[in-house]
């Protein structure tokens, strides 16, 4: 089987690196890659032909690949391109806009999406939005830090002792723990708040003090996405965030819902009464932001405080990424593929809720009436 990588068109990012590579050509499969595919991430064209796989251009690799795996989708014009029975996987974010699907539905082509793994323990190790979460969280303090005008720790000098800085995160999931832990290790003083009441024992465990408001909906099945929550519920948050926003220097916002646009944590009134020179980094932004002040890809100040929106700060370290990137693809190919090439196991729950189109019919949000079961679908695709 002929499995491409493409040079991202908008990211800095690749989707397979080279010791992926040389582990699936030991498999018996061909690999084939975009000249300059991981430039941009430190994997030079030699890694890759070091590892086995050829160079050859965009077209080529497009027209010829049998599994073609990419961060984001390749451009719609490139879609009619595809070999027949051509297979891809990347992130397709159809609970943003299902209309997607339909752009692979028009011939014979089947599509996965790394954003559609359900988000178990036995997908762990194949979670690529926790990967790419934690190094965003990571990223977030470090940004932050950088267009704050104080110190972070607490320093003591001949001319007097500077307080730490004050940090409020606002969600606690994976990006939001990473954050912590950066905040921490900077010698930030740090709070976090989250609806979910299971992490305050991460929260306290990292060393901040947890922020916490009764009665949150329940979230158990939200897949690490926050759950929408009662009006009630939504007073007494503000109340709290308003209280100490006040005295906060850095505020780090990650809470999103899957398919909605993001909650707003952070009201244009609290923005106001927050200390002059503070910064706020929305992770949300590209649904919406948690402060309706937020503009995706942009740093704006707005009453003295700056705010940045990025969704995607995982493409500031695009090598390290790309390594955990990478990893999360090979242990998804572990149940895709076989010897022969592409396993169509629908049994698996994994597999079954990532398809999105199965060989030209659009199976998103239908899967289990859709799709056919394992023994219907025993031909793979010939290496």
């Amino acid at each position: 089987m002929q499995i491409g990588v493409l040079k991202e068109l908008h990211d800095q990012r690749v989707a397979i690196t080279p010791d992926l590579v040389k582990k699936l050509v030991k498999s018996g499969h061909e690999v084939v890659f975009e000249s300059g595919a991981g430039a941009k991430a430190f994997a030079q064209d030699d890694a890759y032909e070091a590892a086995g796989a050829k160079a050859q251009n965009r077209e080529a690799v497009v027209a010829s690949s049998d599994l073609l795996m990419t961060i984001k989708p390749i451009a719609k014009e490139e879609i009619a391109q595809l070999k027949d029975g051509a297979v891809l996987v990347s992130q397709f974010q159809p609970f943003q806009d299902a209309a997607v699907c339909d752009d692979f539905s028009t011939k014979n082509l089947s599509t996965f999406s790394f954003d559609m793994i359900p988000r178990t323990t036995i997908a762990q190790s194949m979670d690529i939005l926790s990967s790419m979460a934690s190094i965003s969280g990571y990223k977030a303090v470090l940004k932050a830090t950088e267009a704050l005008p104080r110190y972070v720790p607490m320093l003591s000098s001949a001319a007097g002792t500077i307080p730490p800085s004050k940090v409020l995160i606002l969600g606690a999931g994976v990006a939001g723990l990473q954050a912590i832990a950066t905040a921490k290790r900077l010698g930030g003083q740090v709070e976090a708040f989250d609806t979910r009441a299971a992490s305050k024992e991460e929260v306290m465990s990292l060393g901040a003090k947890f922020v916490e408001v009764a009665g949150a909906a329940d979230d158990k099945g939200a897949g690490g996405y926050a759950v929408e929550q009662s009006e009630e519920y939504k007073q007494k948050q503000q109340a709290l965030i308003k209280e100490k926003i006040q005295k906060a220097d850095i505020v780090i916002t990650t809470a999103q819902l899957r398919g909605r646009p993001a909650p707003t944590l952070i009201t244009e009134e609290m923005v106001q009464n927050m200390k002059p020179g503070s910064v706020i980094v929305d992770l949300a932004s590209s649904t919406g932001g948690n402060c309706p002040l937020t503009e995706d890809k942009k740093s704006v100040v707005k009453h003295g405080v700056t705010i940045i929106g990025d969704s995607e700060l995982s493409d500031l370290l695009p090598e390290q990424a790309s390594q955990l990137y990478s990893r999360n693809i090979e242990n998804y190919l572990k149940i895709f593929l076989n010897e022969e090439g592409i396993s169509y196991d629908f049994e698996n729950q994994i597999i079954r809720e990532s398809c999105l189109v199965f060989k030209g019919k659009k199976v998103y949000g239908d899967t289990d009436q859709l799709l056919p079961k394992k023994e219907e679908v025993a031909e793979s695709v010939e290496a």
